[in-house]
């Protein structure tokens, strides 16, 4: 079995991640931890940096569970919710955990929501976690 977790370092992504690790040990499943930033000038030297941060905290977090771990930091020009969704059809995977936040009426017009992006299209069942 294959997780996916969207990880940006919120407390809801911490969450995530602790979700992913209880049905890793359960199912013996292998867990995917990806962040996304959109590139180009949109995504600063200090944001890569923080990200490949995080990325390295997640991991020895579910490496000290005994949980098998790939991160990755994608980079692609995509939305976070459209990364997700895309790399979890490369990966085949077959779960996908992600934080969501509350956020206004107005707010998701404005700014829309990935974890709503990931819920509607992704290949796979999603776990969302509050």
């Amino acid at each position: 079995m294959k997780i996916l977790v969207g990880y940006d370092g919120s407390n809801q992504a911490k969450d995530a991640l602790e979700l992913a690790t209880k049905h890793a040990v359960a199912f013996g499943a292998q867990v995917y931890i990806v962040t996304s930033l959109f590139g180009e000038k949109q995504t600063t030297p200090q944001e890569i940096h923080d990200a490949e941060e995080g990325l390295e905290y997640a991991r020895k977090l579910l490496t000290e569970s005994g949980v098998t771990v790939e991160t990755h930091l994608l980079i692609r020009g995509f939305s976070p919710g459209e990364d997700l969704v895309q790399f979890a059809k490369e990966k085949s995977m077959d779960e996908i955990i992600v934080g969501v936040k509350k956020v206004s009426p107005v707010g998701k017009l404005i700014f829309g929501s990935n974890a709503r992006y990931v819920i509607l299209n992704a290949p796979c069942p999603v776990l969302s976690v509050r």
